[in-house]
Formats: structure tokens, C-alpha cells, sequence
């Protein structure tokens, strides 16, 4: 499904629950992978997870609660953003 919706290199890529049926690595392959997507490509990554470890990879976080808004914050050091810095080091 990955590859079919960037196979036309979109400006956003809709993910919802990208990770949902996975195991932990190839969670954390898939995370990678959009990631990539995001910082190499320049895709904006809109992701819809239940999994807060999933969603430590986001720049940004909103969280809804009863379907309202209850909270819209950066994170500063997203997972991948982190695995990076230890990669170049």
C-alpha cells in the first residue's frame, strides 16, 4: 500500500494505522521508512495511531479525545530525528 501511494511522489501521504497488524520490527521498518519519506523526499507525513511509541516519531503530536482536540504539541526530538543525530555521530 506503501509503494502505490508513492509511486506518484504526493506532496502528503494519508497513513492511518500504518503500523496497526505489525510486529515490533517491522513496525519499526515501517516507521523508518516514512521517515525517510519525510526528510528525503519532502512528503508530509499525516499518520493516524493509537501506539504513543509510533507517535514518538512525529514532529508533531495532536491527540483527540471524545473528537475534540485535547492537545496539539511539537516534539522536539522525534525518534527518527534522534536515530539520525546517533547515525551521523
Amino acid at each position: 500500500a506503501i509503494a502505490r501511494a508513492i509511486v506518484t511522489a504526493p506532496a502528503v501521504l494519508l497513513a492511518d494505522e500504518p503500523t496497526g497488524n505489525l510486529d515490533t520490527q517491522r513496525s519499526r521498518e515501517i516507521m523508518e521508512l516514512l521517515w525517510r519519506l519525510n526528510v528525503d523526499r519532502g512528503i508530509t507525513i499525516l499518520m493516524v495511531t493509537h501506539e504513543p511509541d509510533m507517535a514518538a516519531w512525529a514532529r508533531r503530536v495532536v491527540r483527540f479525545v471524545d473528537g475534540v482536540v485535547a492537545s496539539d504539541a511539537a516534539n522536539e526530538h522525534p525518534v527518527g530525528l534522534v536515530a539520525d543525530a546517533q547515525q551521523a555521530a
